[in-house]
C-alpha cells in the first residue's frame, strides 16, 4: 500500500485545483526568490541579542541608577543640588529638585539610540535566493558574507523558539554539507519563511518548472506594520493548532500518543535514577552503621545530611532533563511532501525538518530492553547536519538524527517507507524475521563464527551482515537490539581490517563508512571470507548503485507531466508531483501499515 498522495485529492468531494504560481527569472515561484536582496522580519534584532540586552541595560539602571542619576544631572544641570548629599530614594530626590524632565530626556536618548543601532543592524542583514545560491550578508563594522549552493543543500530547517513563535517568527537554517556550511535566516514572518523552504528545496531539486503551491506567503512582501501584524495573528494560531500539517494529507501524517512518549523518556530515566539513587543509599547506609559502631551519631548526621545534599539536586536534575527530552518531542509527527519527509516536533519551541531524497546516508532501528515488553523501537539515520564538530556534540544537534522517538512497528514500517522509499519489498523478511527479530531459522546473514564467540560474548550469533540490490544490513546486539540499513546508493566506503589474533583464527573485522552520525557500521569477527566479499561486493555494488541514482536531483528527473498535475485512470487530477513524487511508496517498496487503525499507545 503506497503512502497517500499528500497534494492529491480529497476523498470526500471533486478536486480543488491548486493555484499555480509564476516561475520568475532567476527560478524561483515567489517574490523572495527572483535573485534581488531581501531583508528580514523588521524585529530580527530584537530577538538576535536585542532582548537581552534590553534585560541586562534593566538590571544595571536598576543596580546603579544612583550613579547614573547623578551623571546625568551633572551633565546637563551641573548648578542643581548634588545627589551625594541626598541621602534618601534618588527618585525622591529628582522630584524634589524638579529634574524629571532632565531625567526622561536622558531615557529618551537611550531609547532612540537602541532603535537607530536596531534599524542599521536590520538594513545590513539580507538574503537573496538564485538560481545557484542561498546567500546572506551581514554586519556594519564587521561585515560577513555565506552562501550555500542550491546543488549541496542536504535539509531545510524551519525552528519556532517560543519567544519568536508568540509574534510568529520563526527561523530558517538551510543545512550544507560541509562541516560549519550552514546558512540561517532569521527571522522571517512564518509564511514568508515557509513559502522560501518551497523555493529552496524546489530549486534544489532541479525542477525547473513552478510547482503549484497553495500559500498565503507567496504574496508580495507587505509593509513593516502588516508584517508585524500578520505574524502575531499566525503565531497565535500556531499555538493553538499545531504548524505545518495543513499541506499533507492526514492520513499519512505518523504521531506518536503523549503517553507512550512520556512512558518510553520515564522508563530510561527511572533506570538511571533508581541506579544512582542505590549508590547514595548504599553510601549514606555505611556512614550510618559505621557511626553507630564507633559511637559517633554526629558522624552519621553529617553523612545523612550530605546524602540529601546530594540526592535533592539529583532529583531537580532528573526532573529537568527528563521534561527537556519529553518537551522536545511533543507534537512529534512525520509526513511526505513533494519535496521530501517533513518531521515537526516541539512543545514550545517547534522544529520543522524537511530531509529531501537522496541525503540520508544510513539507517538504524533500536529497541533497548526495557522497551520490548512494551513493543517500542526507535528510529536513527546518519545525515550531514553543516555544523562544526563542537555543535555536533550538543542535545539539540543530536535530536536531528533521530527520526522516530519511540514507535510501535506498525510506525516503524510506515517511517521507513517514508525515508527509504526506493528500498525494495523482497528485503522486509532481511529487516524484520531475519534482521531485527532473528536470527531465526534459514538466517541469510553472514555472521561470527562459533570459535570467535569472544568478539561479541553475547550477541555473536546475531552480530553480522547481508547485502541487496539496495543496501547493506548489519545486524547487532541482543540486549539493545540493532538494525542498520546503508542504501548503496550514499556509501562512503568499506574497509576490512585483521588483527593478530583474527590472523591466526582465519576471522576479519569490516566497517561500512558512512558520514559521521551516531550509526556505527563496524563489524568484527567475521569469516575471512565473508569479509573479503563484503570488500568486493559492496564495492561494484555501491559503484553501480551510485551510477543509477539521481535523487540528488529528484525534481529534474520527474515526468514533467507530474510536475503541472496529471489525471489518473479514472479520471481524478492529481496536483503536483505526489503522483510519482520522491516520497510515495513505489509499488516494490516498503508497505507501510494501514493508517486507518492506528497502533495503541
Amino acid at each position: 500500500m503506497s503512502t497517500p498522495a499528500p497534494w492529491g485529492p480529497d476523498p470526500a468531494g471533486p478536486p480543488v485545483a491548486a493555484p499555480s504560481t509564476t516561475v520568475l527569472p532567476e527560478g524561483g515561484s515567489s517574490s523572495l526568490a527572483d535573485g534581488e536582496w531581501h531583508r528580514m522580519h523588521p524585529l530580527t534584532p530584537l530577538f538576535k541579542g536585542g532582548l537581552v540586552l534590553i534585560i541586562v541595560a534593566g538590571v544595571v539602571i536598576s543596580n546603579m541608577r544612583e550613579r547614573l542619576i547623578s551623571w546625568f544631572v551633572s551633565l546637563f544641570a551641573p548648578d542643581e543640588a548634588k545627589y551625594m548629599d541626598y541621602g534618601g530614594d534618588p527618585v525622591d530626590w529628582v522630584l524634589d529638585n524638579n529634574l524629571i524632565l532632565v531625567v526622561l530626556l536622558g531615557v529618551l536618548a537611550l531609547a532612540v539610540v537602541l532603535v537607530v543601532v536596531f534599524w542599521m543592524v536590520w538594513r545590513f542583514h539580507q538574503f537573496r535566493i538564485t538560481g545557484d545560491h542561498v546567500e546572506v550578508r551581514k554586519g556594519i563594522v564587521f561585515r560577513s558574507h555565506r552562501r550555500a549552493p542550491l546543488d549541496r543543500v542536504q535539509g531545510v530547517n524551519l525552528t519556532r523558539p517560543f519567544p519568536a513563535r508568540v509574534i510568529g517568527l520563526a527561523k530558517l537554517e538551510v543545512v550544507g554539507a560541509g562541516n560549519d556550511a550552514n546558512v540561517e535566516l532569521e527571522y522571517l514572518a512564518t509564511p514568508r519563511a515557509e513559502s522560501i523552504r518551497a523555493d529552496i528545496l524546489r530549486l534544489a531539486s532541479g525542477a525547473r518548472a513552478a510547482r503549484e503551491h497553495d500559500r498565503a506567503g507567496a504574496a508580495a512582501p507587505a509593509g513593516v506594520t502588516a508584517q508585524l501584524v500578520g505574524s502575531m495573528n499566525a503565531g497565535v494560531n500556531g499555538l493553538i493548532q499545531g504548524v505545518d500539517l495543513a499541506d499533507v494529507a492526514p492520513e499519512s501524517v505518523v504521531k506518536i500518543p503523549t503517553g507512550r512518549l512520556v512512558g518510553a523518556h520515564l522508563v530510561h530515566s527511572l533506570l538511571w535514577l533508581v541506579f544512582f539513587g542505590a549508590i547514595i543509599a548504599a553510601s549514606m547506609t555505611g556512614i550510618l552503621i559505621g557511626a553507630v559502631r564507633d559511637g559517633e551519631p554526629e558522624v552519621g548526621l553529617i553523612g545523612l545530611g550530605a546524602g540529601f545534599a546530594i540526592g535533592i539536586p539529583m532529583v531537580l536534575a532528573f526532573v529537568a532533563v527528563t521534561w527537556s527530552q519529553i518537551s522536545k518531542s511533543l507534537r512529534y509527527s512525520i509526513a511526505p511532501t513533494p519535496d521530501g519527509v517533513r518531521i515537526t516536533y516541539g512543545l514550545l519551541t517547534t522544529v520543522t525538518e524537511t530531509l529531501p531524497p537522496g541525503r540520508i546516508f544510513a539507517v538504524e532501528v533500536t529497541q533497548s530492553l526495557l522497551w520490548r515488553p512494551f513493543g517500542w523501537w526507535a528510529i536513527k539515520i546518519n545525515r550531514m547536519s553543516g555544523k562544526s564538530a563542537a555543535q555536533q556534540q550538543s542535545g539539540n544537534a543530536q535530536q536531528f538524527n533521530i527520526v522516530l522517538p519511540v514507535g510501535k512497528r506498525a510506525d516503524v514500517e510506515r517511517v521507513l517507507a517514508l525515508i527509504l522509499p526506493d528500498a525494495p519489498q523482497s528485503d522486509i523478511p532481511l529487516v524484520w524475521e531475519h534482521g531485527i527479530l532473528g536470527p531465526v531459522e534459514g538466517d541469510p546473514y553472514k555472521t561470527i563464527p562459533a570459535r570467535a564467540w569472544w568478539h561479541r560474548p553475547l550477541s555473536w550469533r546475531r552480530h553480522g551482515y547481508a547485502v541487496t540490490e539496495f543496501g547493506v544490513l548489519l545486524r547487532r546486539g541482543v540486549f539493545w537490539r540493532k538494525l542498520a540499513v546503508f542504501p548503496l546508493a550514499r556509501l562512503q566506503g568499506v574497509s576490512v581490517s585483521q588483527g593478530p589474533l583474527d590472523r591466526l583464527q582465519g576471522v576479519s573485522g569490516g566497517q561500512v563508512h558512512s558520514v559521521t552520525g551516531p550509526i556505527s557500521g563496524t563489524l568484527s569477527g567475521l569469516e575471512r571470507d565473508d569479509a573479503i566479499a563484503l570488500l568486493d561486493g559492496v564495492s561494484r555494488a555501491a559503484a553501480a548503485a551510485a551510477a543509477r541514482d539521481h535523487s540528488h536531483r529528484w525534481g529534474s528527473h520527474l515526468d514533467p507531466s507530474t510536475e503541472s498535475g496529471t489525471a489518473d485512470a479514472g479520471g481524478a487530477a492529481h496536483a503536483g508531483p505526489s503522483v510519482a513524487g520522491p516520497y510515495d511508496a513505489p509499488a516494490g517498496g516498503y508497505a507501510p501499515m494501514p493508517p486507518s487503525a492506528p497502533p495503541p499507545p
